[in-house]
């Protein structure tokens, strides 16, 4: 025997293991990024990534090469553990054109100077057909041509369609434009997130968690999941004095945004959040006493991790979670339907996250935040509210409406639903803690009210249900600002002091007001109430999409709504 490779391995997996794994150190030993680029299947931890990559499913010599070049280029970009499954995907993508070359042609695609317009659309007309015949889902049909397109306009833009490139002579109608990428299904409703009578069951059972797992960092770590919405990833990477206080004193998570590459980020929580993290800090010190606890992890794993420096997987997370789920019962909706377990995983309680703030009114810009993302558009994603929903919420929020001595304005919601529709859409502007109907302040877009912020004291303002938590939050603050003013500050001029304290009779107003919607309330069935309240949820979720802007009004602090609402219903 004159090499590793020919030691006889034959009916013995454990030698035959550890032969390759030696193997392959040693391949990647001798290795490196240029000789492996060259190769048809690349070993992407040359590269400094993992995994393998294959460019063998593209038959033409010309478009492998091109490919190879265009991902040679792109995989420096990219960072984490996706990255080499993505650009399998793509490869993939560019796998099926090829197919289609070699079949529809009679050079089978060899030559890129006889292509054309007209294999772009057999290639679409192909991926139609698959589609169609149940081969390729939807959603893959459009990355398909996502990723071809992007591949095509790549090799274009490194210069291989040059003279001397691999792709030379290749047209610039051969290429997929915008047009050419199908529009992506709607998702309906409901979205990703799950519902919250599941949650409350979900949360019914944390506590048995660590009993079936047999594991504590699982469980905290579902708790922290569902408490502030962060990817696995980034719960399970959480490093040990995660956990700060700002300078009022309230307790802020610190964790690292991997997938976007924004670190040290702040996350504002709640002190049960806080307690659970602390009581898993101490946890781990006692666990690994002689370890630096800037070497810790919070969630260290279990297996070969002496030091406590190595973390749990998001893979080990997610196999833990479903042994978790599938040791429950049946969890069912309100109506008694059975909710299917596969379609909750550690990722939808970030959903969840995004929908119990939607829900509780959080104007958009500030879930963008708590979301940690860049776009408005991203967080959009992440919640919805259908137009039949909205029109049934607006139903039930319209037959609780109320004028400014807290009257409640009867109607026959049946006989409103077009017009009443039109009219909270067009036919009112959005005023402070309701609605104003005044044509001419309608007309200028709420800016030409003579007595603005004190909608209380005009006829043509109109409040609901959905308004309580604001009008609530309004009484509060115009009380703490009566009492501060009424307090010695010296400084002030008394006819400065009594223009900015507020007026005795708004307070009266405003009060009377909550107290006649709350009346109205009590006076449901357990039924309607929930009905109303998901109704309120559905309106102020709408309304902060819709209108994210401030309208300039005298503010006041909301406290968010619990990450724990869900466990404690």
């Amino acid at each position: 025997m004159s090499c590793l490779s020919e030691l006889p391995v034959q009916g013995e997996p454990v030698r035959r293991s550890l032969v390759n794994s030696l193997l392959s150190h040693l391949g990647r030993a001798f290795a490196d990024p240029g000789t492996e680029i060259a190769k048809d299947r690349w070993d992407l931890t040359v590269l400094g990534h993992h995994g393998w990559l294959a460019f063998t499913g593209i038959s033409q010599r010309w478009l492998r090469e091109a490919v190879k070049g265009w991902a040679a280029h792109d995989l420096p970009r990219h960072r984490g553990k996706q990255a080499g499954a993505r650009l399998h995907e793509i490869v993939g993508a560019m796998a099926r054109l090829s197919a289609t070359l070699r079949a529809g042609r009679r050079d089978q695609g060899e030559n890129p100077a006889g292509l054309g317009r007209a294999d772009i659309e057999a290639f679409l007309h192909r991926l139609a057909f698959l589609s169609a015949g149940g081969q390729l889902s939807a959603y893959c049909r459009v990355k398909t041509c996502q990723d071809a397109g992007r591949v095509l306009t790549g090799i274009r833009s490194l210069g291989m369609t040059r003279s001397g490139g691999p792709a030379a002579g290749l047209a610039d109608d051969f290429t997929l434009t915008a047009g050419d990428v199908p529009a992506k299904a709607d998702p309906g409703e409901p979205g990703r997130d799950v519902p919250a009578e599941i949650m409350r069951q979900i949360c019914g059972h944390l506590r048995e968690l660590e009993e079936t797992i047999s594991s504590r960092e699982t469980r905290v770590a579902v708790e922290l999941l569902i408490d502030t919405g962060r990817r696995p990833a980034e719960i399970c990477t959480l490093e040990w004095d995660c956990l700060v206080r700002d300078a009022a004193g309230t307790p802020v998570l610190v964790y690292d945004n991997s997938k976007a590459h924004r670190l040290q980020r702040r996350l504002p929580v709640s002190e049960h959040t806080a307690t659970l993290i602390t009581d898993q800090k101490l946890a781990v010190r006692e666990r690994f006493p002689a370890t630096p606890p800037a070497r810790l992890k919070l969630l260290p794993s279990r297996r070969l991790n002496p030091a406590g420096s190595r973390p749990v997987t998001a893979d080990n997370l997610i196999g833990r979670h479903r042994i978790w789920l599938s040791s429950m019962g049946p969890l069912r909706r309100t109506d008694s339907t059975e909710f299917d377990k596969a379609l909750i995983t550690p990722y939808s309680y970030r959903h969840s996250y995004a929908q119990r703030h939607a829900d509780a009114g959080v104007p958009i810009d500030v879930l963008r935040e708590l979301m940690d993302h860049t776009s408005m558009d991203a967080t959009k994603r992440y919640f919805r509210v259908g137009e039949t929903r909205r029109r049934q919420a607006v139903d039930k929020v319209t037959a609780m409406q109320f004028d400014r001595h807290g009257n409640r304005l009867w109607r026959d919601a049946a006989t409103l639903l077009d017009s009443e529709h039109a009219r909270y859409a067009i036919g009112t502007v959005a005023v402070p803690y309701g609605t104003c109907g005044e044509p001419s302040n309608v007309k200028a877009g709420g800016g030409a009210c003579p007595v603005r912020f004190r909608c209380a004291g005009c006829d043509h303002f109109r409040t609901d249900v959905s308004h309580l938590p604001d009008l609530t939050g309004y009484l509060d603050d115009l009380l703490r600002t009566r009492e501060r003013l009424a307090a010695t500050v010296e400084g002030v001029d008394e006819w400065a002091r009594a223009d900015a304290t507020p007026a005795e009779e708004e307070i009266t107003r405003i009060r009377r007001l909550i107290s006649k919607i709350k009346g109205d309330i009590t006076q449901l069935t357990d039924a309607e109430r929930a009905a109303v309240d998901d109704a309120v949820a559905v309106v102020r979720r709408h309304r902060s999409v819709c209108s994210p802007v401030s309208l300039g009004m005298p503010a006041f602090r909301a406290p968010l709504p619990s990450p724990r609402t869900e466990s404690r219903a």
